[in-house]
């Protein structure tokens, strides 16, 4: 089971960091990723990371603004976001994988992750 949390209103410019916590079957997956549908939008994959080795992908848009984490003492993976803007709200969703594997040469939209949590909404709005 994959729950988020950490979503909520924030004034463009601002930070939220979102949370996922694994538990169950998901605790020995290997790649979590991060991924955010907006109303009338395709699904995005937002960014990626291998639980062995912490090795991560950004979608172009938000690279340098998003960070993406993991505690494996804590079974937690993080999506740390600074510099919002109106174009990054919407409901953000955990996803993971116990066989995938996160690379820069693959689209994080394009992995077929076997688990998702139920999403968190984020809205950056003055």
């Amino acid at each position: 089971q994959l729950v988020e949390s950490g979503g909520g209103l924030v004034q463009p410019g601002g930070s939220l960091r979102l949370s996922c916590a694994a538990s169950g079957s998901t605790l020995d997956y290997h790649a979590f990723a991060w991924f955010r549908q907006a109303p009338g939008k395709e699904r995005e994959g937002v960014s990626c990371i291998n639980r062995s080795d912490g090795s991560a992908t950004y979608a172009d848009s938000v690279k340098g603004r998003f960070t993406i984490s993991r505690d494996n003492a804590k079974n937690t993976v993080y999506l740390q976001m600074n510099s919002l803007r109106p174009e990054d709200t919407a409901v953000y969703f955990c996803a993971g994988d116990p066989d995938l594997y996160c690379d820069s040469g693959q689209a994080i939209a394009a992995l077929d992750f076997h688990s998702w949590g139920q999403g968190t909404q984020v809205t950056v709005s003055s």
